[in-house]
């Protein structure tokens, strides 16, 4: 599904000497527009929650939670035709820290900020938040865009322990979602997990205890709850097209 340079055509280091007279304007999330998932850190399951299906994408070791935006390939039902999030909805991390993005340096040991320079945002005329000011220091909108990406950074690295706790107690299962379209047509969105609520009832109790003290207990249970979306997010953004099924279980050999 999704990853972490999903938006990005043309990411650079910021620089004083490259960047010293650029400006970042709008909040377009047009760039979105054709993107049906992203990725999730576990501490915005709460907010998140209320508004998307919650899912786990990934293969191998590399799992990590994802928010299901729409019902096909290329197809955000959350930003509209001007290029605006829908209004009442929960905008993720992810999509709000673009243009910007971390990378590692050689030795990979420390981070580098990157602005994505192809971004419609991005201009030399002033328009919007300077990077740097006349001397060639941060903006205080510079330096808030580096704790974002900072604290953004931290939480990414917990959502991955919480994501191998739960592969390693086997609680994560293919699973599909089926739509119905108005012409009879039957199409199914998969590729991704859920956790298996049986499953997660049986857990140990000292490993219940783990999952209660780190919060991931209350994560499992918002990504179970957060599952209904896929009913309504077609009869709410595409009334051409029935409510989607609930998701169920692939089969074995999936």
């Amino acid at each position: 599904m999704a990853t972490q340079l999903l938006f990005y055509e043309n990411a650079r280091p910021v620089t004083a000497k490259t960047h010293g007279d650029v400006s970042v304007r709008g909040t377009d999330y047009s760039f979105a527009a054709k993107t049906n998932s992203v990725p999730l850190t576990a501490i915005e399951f709460a907010a998140a929650a209320a508004h998307y299906p919650i899912v786990f994408a990934g293969t191998g070791d590399r799992v990590m939670p994802a928010l299901v935006l729409g019902a096909r390939d290329g197809h955000n039902f959350f930003v509209d035709a001007a290029g605006q999030w829908r209004a009442g909805t929960y905008i993720p991390a992810f999509v709000r820290r673009y243009p910007f993005v971390f990378s590692m340096d050689a030795e990979q040991k420390n981070f580098i900020l990157n602005i994505d320079e192809d971004y419609d945002g991005v201009n030399r005329e002033g328009r919007g938040e300077r990077l740097f000011d006349s001397d060639g220091k941060q903006t205080s909108y510079l330096q808030n865009i580096l704790k974002f990406l900072q604290e953004y950074q931290g939480q990414f690295r917990r959502t991955e322990a919480f994501c191998k706790r739960l592969q390693d107690l086997g609680l994560l299962q293919p699973m599909q979602a089926q739509f119905q379209l108005a012409d009879g047509e039957k199409r199914s969105l998969s590729g991704f997990m859920a956790i298996d609520r049986e499953k997660l009832k049986g857990i140990g109790g000292d490993d219940l205890r783990a999952m209660f003290d780190t919060d991931e207990l209350e994560c499992a249970y918002l990504h179970l709850h957060s599952l209904r979306h896929f009913q309504g997010m077609l009869s709410q953004f595409a009334p051409a097209e029935p409510e989607a099924a609930a998701p169920q279980p692939e089969p074995e050999e999936a």
